[in-house]
């Protein structure tokens, strides 16, 4: 039998990601904003731009959100009781971010990321872990950097990454990745000449 419901309107703004709430309540106390302003990512060149942690947090709600490319992160935007609920006046939109992540480089990622590795592995209350290398094929449409043309199983020739993953399974994570074209070897020897990668990532 279906049960009665109560329909009614409310002058009320409301979301369907409240939940989100409790994720960067974690953030909060694990003192994300202060490690990340630590790592060394790029600064805005105007006054007028977001803060560098509003958009690293908005990428993250906007990909807790169903966000799978820079358009989508829009939904955040959007969402007016969201923002309210994350303290944000007003939210950047996709081109916001775009605009930002090109001050990114290779030297810079190994940066950043390095130190949040560093910051997160030195948190974690374990020893003796296991790393394990892996490696995957990526295929990319269009043009994007560091793709190749590649033999993907089931789409060859077309242009594809060929990733470098390093697991902890220890603690179910990803110790650390690296982009590489399709020639890229994944031989052992190979892996230890990459080994800098690694070590920039909390591994020495």
């Amino acid at each position: 039998m279906i049960r009665d419901c109560d329909i009614k309107f409310v002058n009320k703004e409301i979301t369907p990601f409240g939940g989100l709430s409790l994720f960067f309540k974690m953030l909060v106390k694990c003192r994300f904003e202060e490690h990340l302003a630590q790592s060394g990512i790029p600064v805005q060149d105007s006054n007028r731009g977001y803060k560098p942690a509003q958009l690293i947090l908005g990428l993250f709600a906007g990909v807790w959100c169903g966000a799978n490319c820079f358009g989508h992160l829009d939904v955040v935007r959007y969402d007016q009781a969201l923002c309210k609920l994350l303290g944000w006046e007003r939210e950047a939109d996709h081109r916001a971010y775009q605009r930002y992540f090109c001050k990114f480089s290779q030297g810079v990622n190994q940066r950043v990321f390095g130190e949040l590795f560093s910051w997160f592995f030195s948190e974690l209350l374990f020893d003796n872990y296991t790393l394990d290398f892996d490696s995957t094929v990526i295929v990319r449409e269009g043009f994007q950097e560091g793709t190749a043309k590649g033999y993907p199983p089931k789409r060859p020739g077309r242009l594809s990454r060929h990733p470098l993953l390093a697991f902890v399974s220890d603690v179910k994570t990803i110790g650390c990745d690296r982009a590489t074209p399709p020639q890229a070897p994944t031989t052992l020897p190979s892996l230890t000449t990459r080994s800098q990668g690694f070590k920039t990532s909390g591994w020495d």
